[in-house]
Order: C-alpha cells, then structure tokens, then sequence
C-alpha cells in the first residue's frame, strides 16, 4: 500500500561448527551453516530435525486494480481469476479483498473504491462491481483465507471528511465497527465467510496526499478499535479473526505493537500479528519480529510488501520483469518465513497498470508492485493484454507447492549464494531453493529422516523457464544431489515412505570468537575447541539442544542445563541458516556477553541483532 509514496514522486501514466561426535550419538550432519568464508569443501544443506512454524497462507491483494479490471472483457476476468486462483494459476490460498471508504478525496480513481454506507445509514450492496467479482471468483476457486482489510474508514467519520489522511473519530469508532460486522454478514449470507478481517492498515502513514485512501490510527487508538470491533463481532456470534496492526515497517510493528495489544481486554481479539516490510529489514530486524511475537503470544504475518528494485530488496522506482526481480521476491519470502518465522506471505497488488515505457523489459518509469500487467492505456487503445513477471512465476514456486498446514524446518549450511527452504505435509517434502549465483551451484541436501526419501517433482524459473518441469535429484542414503542452473529458483517434491527423524550432532562454534559452546548446570560459556564429548551438542526433533551435562535450558537466571527435558518452551531452539539461534521461549539469540572471545566468557540470550557474537557455525 506503500505504493502511494511512487505517485508523490512520479505522475501514473494515466491516472554458521561442528566436530565429529561420540558414537552412541551418530552423525547425521551439521547443527548449522558453515561461515561464508569456509573454504573446506561443502558439506551436504541440513533439513532440520524439528519444526519451525506452520504455513498458514501465500497470498495477495485485490485492491485497486479491480477497479480496472471492471472495464474488461468478462473472458479476460475468468482469465486473471484464474492466473492466480486455479491449481493452474498461483493457487493462492489468500486473497485480500479491500473494503473501500467511498474515495472521498481520492484524486487517482482507481484507487478510490466505492463503499456500501448511504448517507442515511442504509446499505447498498450492489456498490463495489469490481471488488466483488473477484472477491467471488476466489471463494468460488475454494481460496482457503479470505481477508478483508480497510484503508479508511467512510468520511463521513473522519476528521477531515476524507478517505485520505485524517483519522477516525473516536465518537465514531462504534459506529465503524458495526459497519465493518455488517459488511462482514453481508458477505457471509452471500456464501462468501471473511476468514480474517484488518481493520486498519499502515497506520502510521497519512496519505494525505490522496493519492489513495488511508487512514492515520494513533498507538493509543489501535487497542480501542480492535475492542470495539472484537465486542461487536462476540456479540454477533461473527468467527472472524482479527489480524493487526499492519505497520508499513518491521520497526514501527516491533515498537508500537507492545504498546497497544498489552492494553486491557483487547489481545484476546487478535488472532495473527500482521506487518510489512517496507523498510527492507535486515535479519536482525526479521528475528526481532519474531521475539515481538514471543512477547504477545501471537504468530506473525507478512501481509505487505512490493516495488523493489535496482538490483536489491529495498524501495525503489522500476519495472522490471526479468528474473532478477523474480529471484529479489523470493528471497524476501525465504528471509520471511526462515528469520521472522512469519506464517504467511502476501504479496501487495496482483496485478497493476505501472508498467511504464516497456511491458517486456526493465525501464524506470514503472513500478514492481504487481505480478502481472495490464496496459494504463486500456480505454482509448482497446488493448487487454495480460504481462507476465517472473515475479508472478516466483509467488507461485511456493504457493503452487506450499500450502496451509505445510511445516517449515529450517535449512542450514546451504552453499554461498543458495538459499533452501522446506516444508512437510502429509507425508511430502516441498523444498524451494533460490541460486542467486550467476554460476551453476551444485547442491546436496540431507533429509534428517529415518525414513525412505524419493524425489516425485521438480518444477524451474529461470531466465528462459516458467514453471518448466525439470529432471528430478538423485536421492541416496537420505541426501538429495541436484545441479542449480544460475540466477534460478526451484521447486523440489519428495515422497517420504513413513516418518520420523534422527538427531543432528557436533560442536557449536561461534564465528566471531572461534571458540566452543560448552554449559552446565552453572551456566554456559565458550571454550578453545578440542574436540572432547563435552563439546558436543545433539539437536533433534523436539527442537532441545542436549550435550554432556544435560539439556540446554533458558532459566530465569540464566542459560544452563537441565537433567531432564520437560518439552517447554524454555528448552526448545531454532537453528536458523544464518547461524542464529534462537530460544523458543523469547525469540531472542544465543549471545556471548560483550562480544567476548577469551575462555570462560559468558554466553547468554539477547536480542537478535545480526552480530557475529550471535552466530554459530560449523568448524
């Protein structure tokens, strides 16, 4: 939604080691990935033992373009319903379907969706032409999550008689849940159940410029709405979740959220942790959503994020098409789902008009904020022609392949340039990998699995494939061989005949001090590495760290061991592929104390900040 930011600058064109351990604990392969600077020969990517999150959606917005789209041939429609809806298609398992607020303001039209609300208070449910047709193709196609979210409340009921900029006024903000409730029975009695509803977004941005509507919601007022809006719907019996609070930047989620969900009564109303990404976040920030979420008792979603470019993740003006924009989307999935833990992704804009001087090719003068493109120019040239991004074809690498209640395990010591990430479901293995290598990559990727692994699919984008059925990886002895083409992102399926999985083993060594992790029950601390039991650390499905004095515990005095493993929190831990390793119980990383490199330093938990203090790799 961000995107408002590009017509304030541009006119649209129309409108980280481990040693070998004792015997009785069988090596199954690293704890986690090897520093960057290794120059040993590579070992074989490590899928973890235990799980990280469940997957809960892949998605993306209907806002705006619809509003287009409206104008189309209905064949075309039933077209783009089915790019992103169909097994065919993206397959998406979430759609966003915006709840307009009339555009009151909005000097951009098609960014000014009409609403329901009559003057008098009385509805008009056949408003929004646009929005509902594609609202109903998703739940026709059996999209699992349907969210509804709000840009502006109506105007009548802002400070400024707009839906740009202003804010909701607080005598009104029972009036704007009723509202919200009604627009939710409404659709349900049509057989379309609103999943989730977001019932304000980007707070912390005006849009005064009325590019869009937006709407600005002040800390202290988030709480007040979700309650308001939580209590109508109890009332009403409504099983619609809430999601909140949409912050535009992980910092603004990471700072602001604390403040209002801890307010009386009103956590019990959130159901998902919702952010955006917009200001490019680094893993230090990815991981402090995920101790943000620790905090409140939530699981995170990433339910906004577009318009990169320029050869990286962060904001800027471009269109591009190629796979390099392809590769910059996957990645940003792969960091949100493998750092953040976030469990879902939704991509802003399906589709969009910004294609700027050249539909086919890279050029300034657009925007990455779709998947797919349409000409601006529709109305006077007659031309409905559908571009394809690679973007669109990276999204659907993983929402073809990873659906709702899919597993995500972490994957360690990938190759430099390569990033892997799995999930299991129903006895099947998805593991997508980006080769952001200009080069050939060679990968090996063991199944930490008792079980007979067998590989049944593997699906390709590249520069020159779309979803391209490729050969297969060899599998032996649990360990999958596969040759990356350069610069491509591809999508493994594995059978696997049974279940179950073993224990991973070694040392854990941190990258900045080059010692060894070692603890007792008096506490943990590194050590000069020599190879000794005592050094060794086995990590298994239950997600415990166990070594030679028992089992690696976040007390509340500090890190220690315990005898026994009880299954709380307190003695579960992500092994993250950037060498984090982060305590279930606080979201925060295992830290040696003031970056600290002699004998006997002191190695507790802290914030995740991206320090090598905080990352272990293998020696």
């Amino acid at each position: 939604m961000t995107t408002e930011g590009m017509h304030m600058t541009q006119p649209h064109p129309r409108r980280s080691v481990l040693l070998t351990a004792a015997a009785a604990l069988a090596v199954a392969g690293p704890l986690i990935s090897a520093p960057p600077t290794s120059a040993a020969t590579p070992t074989a990517a490590e899928v973890s033992p235990y799980a990280a999150q469940t997957i809960d959606n892949i998605g993306a917005s209907g806002a705006w373009w619809v509003n287009d789209l409206k104008n189309f041939d209905p064949k075309v429609q039933a077209k783009v319903a089915k790019l992103l809806f169909s097994a065919d298609g993206l397959d998406l398992s979430n759609y966003r379907y915006n709840i307009g607020g009339g555009g009151t303001g909005v000097t951009y039209a098609p960014r000014a969706p009409e609403d329901f609300l009559n003057d008098d208070g009385t509805y008009d449910w056949s408003k929004d032409k646009a929005g509902r047709t594609f609202l109903y193709y998703a739940a026709k196609y059996g999209v699992e999550d349907l969210v509804a979210f709000v840009n502006s409340a109506p105007a009548q009921w802002k400070t400024n008689d707009k839906s740009c900029g202003g804010y909701l006024k607080t005598e009104n903000e029972q009036d704007f849940a009723k509202y919200v409730a009604d627009v939710t029975d409404h659709f349900a009695k049509q057989g379309v159940k609103f999943d989730y509803i977001s019932p304000f977004n980007e707070p912390t941005n005006s849009f005064d410029s009325c590019g869009q509507e937006g709407m600005l919601v002040p800390v202290d007022q988030r709480d007040d709405i979700v309650r308001a809006l939580g209590a109508e719907q109890d009332a009403r019996h409504q099983r619609t979740s809430i999601i909140a609070d949409e912050s535009s930047s992980t910092v603004g989620f990471n700072t602001e959220l604390p403040q209002w969900i801890s307010q009386p009564d009103t956590a019990q109303y959130v159901s998902k942790l919702a952010h955006h990404t917009y200001n490019n976040p680094g893993d230090d920030q990815r991981a402090k959503i995920y101790e943000t979420s620790k905090s409140v008792g939530k699981q995170s979603w990433s339910t906004e994020i577009c318009c990169f470019g320029k050869g990286g993740t962060g904001w800027a003006q471009e269109y591009d098409p190629t796979i390099d924009g392809g590769l910059n989307l996957s990645r940003i999935i792969y960091k949100d789902f493998a750092t953040a833990h976030d469990s879902a992704f939704q991509w802003w804009v399906a589709l969009s008009e910004m294609i700027g001087s050249d539909p086919l090719a890279k050029n300034d003068e657009g925007w990455n904020d779709g998947l797919i493109y349409y000409d601006p120019n529709y109305a006077t040239n007659g031309n409905q022609t559908l571009y394809y991004t690679k973007r669109y074809y990276a999204l659907g690498q993983y929402s073809k392949f990873v659906k709702p209640g899919s597993v995500a395990h972490n994957v360690t010591d990938a190759p430099d340039g390569v990033e892997v990430s799995s999930y299991d479901k129903d006895g099947k293995w998805v593991v997508v990998v980006n080769n952001h290598n200009t080069t050939d990559t060679a990968l090996n990727l063991h199944f930490n699995s008792k079980t007979p692994v067998r590989a049944s699919k593997a699906v390709r984008t590249s520069a020159t494939e779309e979803w391209a059925n490729v050969a297969k990886p060899s599998v032996s002895g649990g360990t999958a061989s596969a040759t990356l083409p350069a610069r491509s992102i591809t999508t493994y399926v594995f059978d696997q005949k049974g279940h179950g999985s073993s224990a991973v083993t070694g040392a854990l060594q941190g990258k900045q001090s080059g010692k060894c992790l070692t603890a007792d029950t008096s506490g943990a601390a590194i050590n000069t590495c020599t190879g000794e039991d005592v050094q060794s650390w086995s990590y298994d499905r239950k997600g415990a760290l166990k070594g030679a004095g028992g089992y690696l515990t976040a007390g509340s005095s500090g890190l220690a061991t315990s005898a026994e493993f009880t299954g709380d929190a307190t003695q579960r831990w992500l092994l993250n592929s950037n060498g984090q390793i982060v305590s279930e119980a606080s979201g925060q990383c295992l830290d040696v104390g003031g970056q600290a490199t002699t004998d006997g330093s002191k190695v507790g938990l802290w914030t995740c900040n991206g320090g090598t203090n905080q990352a272990w790799f293998r020696q």
